[in-house]
């Protein structure tokens, strides 16, 4: 990451620098050591201050901004997990360590993590809202999680076969696909972009640079557009998804207007979607289950900022703690207010009930609670409890994916579960 500041203003004319000439007014003083240090210093706090007005530091000798600076280098892997978690993950897995050796195996005895997988790529994707059958919406949903596997079994393993299906994947998609609706667009690219950005940045895995620059036309033509689309009465969780697709799109891409774009949503929707700081979300009433998709969204963004050095936590970690806490209660069969959604939050149930229909928010709780009790030393919990209960978190086959195996706290951090 580039500095924010610097220890110099910018511009001036120091010793040795063309234009530095010096003339004197009167006699030379000699300056001591002591007042020459205690100048040097006032001279760095002005510059200094202005740093600290849009940066902080993380406690881990890391400095977080509000945003990438123009000129700065994206960090890759970094689109929902970093090079650390990635070697965390191998190590764990590798030492016979839970929960992690449970959702490796998990992972790799699923459909998705077969050797004899194979990808059914389609020239356009459609996906209607009606409930109409979809066109390759179902198929390249699990396509882009099968790569996604694979390459994160290429990272634990070493095995060579594991990075040749996640690439066949891959190329078998950007050589067909040319157009995709915007419904539900955000499901696959998300992931998408996940699985090829571990891919091209893992030694070994010897992706093609024209079968590389080929997916990248893939997701700059196809998908990024269709994630990009302001869609009138569009859920507040939909949008989410779409922006989670739009920064690990932009990661991906080294794409800094796509990235500053995708920040820009992220700070406009969050303040509506999560409607104060009682945990209420514009999914309250529709569902646990949607609560929980928009709840892993978030945390996918700002997860992926992290890795870049953005700090879109800071911004939002009370209302997360806040929803997290009221929908793992409603899903633990606590009352809630009659205030909220009638008293029928979470499926439609009866008042203090959860209903049948999405009574459950599924496995993306992992990433959230990962930032806000791992890495901010908080506590959640009700989330905690219903996470850990339900270790290993596994796929909903839409776009999250064995987030127990990448998110519980890695070594040397206090344990999530």
């Amino acid at each position: 990451m580039g500095s924010v500041g610097s220890g110099e203003p910018k511009g001036s004319a120091g010793p040795g620098r063309p234009g530095s000439r010096v003339q004197p007014v009167g006699p030379v003083k000699r300056v001591g050591p002591a007042r020459r240090r205690r100048r040097a210093a006032a001279l760095l706090a002005v510059p200094l201050a202005a740093a600290l007005v849009v940066s902080c530091g993380t406690g881990d000798g890391r400095t977080m901004a509000r945003a990438l600076p123009a000129d700065a280098d994206f960090t890759h892997p970094g689109v929902l997990v970093g090079k650390d978690q990635l070697t965390a993950v191998r190590k764990n897995v590798t030492a016979g360590k839970q929960p992690w050796l449970k959702a490796y195996l998990d992972m790799r005895d699923s459909k998705y993590g077969s050797y004899k997988y194979r990808p059914e790529p389609h020239e356009t994707v459609i996906c209607p809202a009606d409930g109409r059958p979809g066109h390759g919406c179902a198929e390249e949903r699990a396509d882009a999680i099968a790569a996604y596997t694979q390459a994160l079994l290429f990272t634990v393993t070493g095995k060579r076969q594991h990075a040749v299906k996640a690439r066949e994947i891959l190329d078998a998609w950007s050589g067909r696909l040319k157009g995709h609706g915007i419904q539900d667009a955000g499901w696959a690219a998300s992931t998408w972009a996940r699985a090829a950005e571990i891919v091209r940045h893992t030694p070994g895995a010897d992706w093609p640079a024209e079968r590389v620059r080929r997916f990248e036309d893939m997701l700059r033509s196809v998908h990024l557009p269709a994630v990009g689309v302001k869609v009138p009465g569009r859920s507040g969780g939909q949008d989410l998804v779409m922006t989670d697709a739009a920064i690990s799109i932009a990661v991906f891409l080294d794409d800094h207007k796509a990235f500053d774009r995708a920040l820009e949503r992220f700070r406009a929707r969050v303040p509506v979607y999560f409607s104060g700081k009682n945990g209420v979300t514009q999914d309250t009433c529709r569902g646990l289950r949607e609560v929980g998709r928009g709840i892993a969204a978030t945390a996918h963004i700002a997860e992926t900022a992290w890795h870049q050095g953005v700090d879109l936590y800071d911004e939002v970690k009370d209302r997360l703690t806040a929803a997290l806490t009221l929908h793992a209660r409603r899903q633990a069969g606590e009352p809630v207010s009659a205030a909220s959604c009638g008293g029928r939050v979470g499926g439609g149930g009866k008042s203090g009930s959860v209903g049948q229909a999405g009574s459950r928010m599924g496995p993306g709780l992992e990433v959230a609670l990962h930032h806000l009790e791992d890495r901010l030393g908080g506590s959640v919990p009700a989330a905690h409890r219903l996470a850990a209960g339900s270790r290993p978190a596994g796929t909903d086959n839409l776009f999250v994916a064995w987030e127990t195996l990448t998110h519980v706290a890695k070594p040397g951090e206090k344990p999530a579960g």
